[in-house]
């Protein structure tokens, strides 16, 4: 079953996708305006965070996803990083964060000296389990007059952080249900969700705040960038006077009223987004023609099974996955192995954040399904351009 396992990926990615090597795993599509507004940028000098492009961006990411505001910065991570201070979360507090996950969510709260306390995640979201963490919190968790703690570690829990995995949305209503109960602020990390929605809503507008990336291998890309959404508008003017070096507006002092970052996004990368946000419909489009094509190549490959969103969501599948019927590391490998040498790149899921050295005595759940998915996902190729090559009958 194994060998029949690993040919029958090859051959349903090259079904799928038209192409039978030299396919990376994802890579940017830049068919707009991204030269002329960059050549902009450039050549009227407006190339740091002051040009036109950056309100711009801003403005269309808050149009696209309804979030009142949206605040553009550096990457991604330095979003984070700033919407968990704002959220409350302070040195020595903890913050509940899916083991499953990549290394920036954990990363942004070691930044402040906090403490990431990881969640189990569940098999049809890959992202935290509410279930299991609900049960969880009434083991280990006791309210006090100013916020929940960890009974164990004497450590008020300053914020949830649920992450939604590769694009498929996690169970909102039940962890924003549970955050209110425990009353621990919400932070989503919506880093891979951009155009993905639960219920109807866009991930990242569920919490006090929420983030988003634009690395170069996101569904759409400002070369390195990031976003903080929220519809408060006072934490958004904050936001934005932090990553402004916080800096009081004068026309020649220099006056900064309190620690602030250099992390507003340049004009330069905003231009790049303006463009490629032009033609997110048609990214997203692509990539769902793309996963419905992998969904009908691997409905007959034996021990394998393709990733398809939750209930009740719409996903941008920004990273496609597949999952083997039981967790197998060795199979795992093999196929890593041979897909890649095949020009198929292939990755696994990320290293689970419990097993990180930095991160070896940071408070944990049993972690069963994480560590079984951990043993059993790959992601596949997932560039919006890989639509246009595949044959005409697998278009469907």
């Amino acid at each position: 079953m194994s060998a029949n396992s690993i040919t029958g990926t090859i051959q349903a990615i090259r079904t799928a996708t038209g192409a039978t090597s030299g396919i990376v795993l994802h890579e940017p599509t830049f068919a707009g305006n991204e030269w002329a507004y960059v050549k902009d940028t450039i050549d009227t000098g407006w190339v740091s965070s002051a040009g036109k492009y950056v309100n711009q961006f801003e403005e269309q990411l808050q149009e696209f996803t309804g979030a009142r505001r949206a605040i553009a910065v550096a990457n991604g991570t330095a979003a984070l990083h700033v919407a968990l201070l704002l959220a409350g979360v302070e040195r020595d507090t903890e913050v509940v964060m899916p083991a499953l996950t990549f290394a920036a969510t954990a990363a942004a709260a070691a930044y402040i000296g906090a403490v990431p306390h990881f969640a189990d995640s569940e098999y049809t979201t890959l992202g935290i389990d509410p279930d299991k963490l609900a049960a969880h919190l009434d083991s280990i968790a006791e309210r006090r007059k100013d916020g929940t703690y960890n009974k164990t570690t004497g450590r008020r829990i300053a914020a949830i952080v649920p992450m939604h995995t590769f694009g498929h949305p996690v169970r909102m209503d039940e962890l924003c249900a549970l955050c209110e109960a425990w009353n621990i602020p919400l932070v989503e990390d919506a880093a891979e969700s951009l155009g993905s929605y639960y219920k109807g809503k866009h991930t990242g507008l569920f919490g006090t705040l929420g983030t988003l990336s634009f690395n170069g291998n996101k569904t759409i890309t400002t070369g390195g960038g990031g976003a903080i959404l929220t519809d408060d508008v006072a934490l958004a003017d904050k936001a934005k006077h932090i990553t402004t070096t916080a800096k009081l507006p004068h026309k020649w002092e220099y006056f900064h009223d309190m620690v602030g970052f250099n992390y507003r996004m340049p004009n330069l990368n905003a231009a790049l987004g303006c463009a490629q946000i032009e033609q997110l419909p048609t990214l997203l489009a692509q990539k769902r023609v793309l996963a419905e094509r992998y969904i009908k190549a691997f409905a007959c490959v034996s021990g394998v099974q393709f990733v398809r969103e939750p209930e009740h969501c719409v996903s941008n599948y920004w990273l496609n996955a597949i999952m083997l019927d039981k967790a197998d590391m060795t199979l795992r490998n093999d196929m890593l192995e041979q897909t890649n040498a095949a020009g198929l790149m292939t990755r696994p899921v990320w290293t689970l954040m419990s097993r990180l050295p930095m991160y070896a005595a940071a408070p944990r759940m049993d972690l069963g399904v994480a560590q079984d998915i951990e043993a059993r996902l790959i992601n596949i190729p997932s560039g919006a351009g890989l639509a246009a090559g595949a044959p005409s009958e697998m278009a469907g």
